[in-house]
């Protein structure tokens, strides 16, 4: 009798000890919803399209300087005020000090 009651003890304890293990490991991480993931997806597009849109009025409106590129490699442009200025990612005009503007390397044939 204390055999079976040693024996069945253990295979509870043995049970008790591997289940929180087991349901642990089937835990999926939360994956993104399809809401987030259309939000993500129309914050670039809506960017995108900023940047292209303001590049586009910047080149017809005003000066690209040639020779010389933004921190970020991108075109330098010259407004009818003399202000140079880049677009970023989102679209934005980030205006330069003198110090900011690099010169642009010569292409190698």
């Amino acid at each position: 009798m204390k055999k079976t009651t040693i024996f069945t003890g253990l295979l509870t304890l043995g049970l008790l000890i591997t289940a929180p293990l087991t349901v642990h490991a089937q835990e999926k991480k939360e994956k993104e919803s399809v809401g987030d993931k259309i939000e993500k997806t129309a914050k670039a597009v809506g960017n995108k399209t900023a940047e292209v849109a303001v590049k586009g009025t910047s080149k017809i409106t005003d000066k690209v300087w040639k020779g010389k590129m933004a921190p970020d490699g991108t075109d330098v442009y010259i407004n009818n005020k003399n202000r140079k200025y880049y677009v970023n990612k989102q679209g934005k005009k980030v205006y330069l000090k003198a110090s900011e503007i690099k010169d642009r390397p010569e292409k190698k044939d």
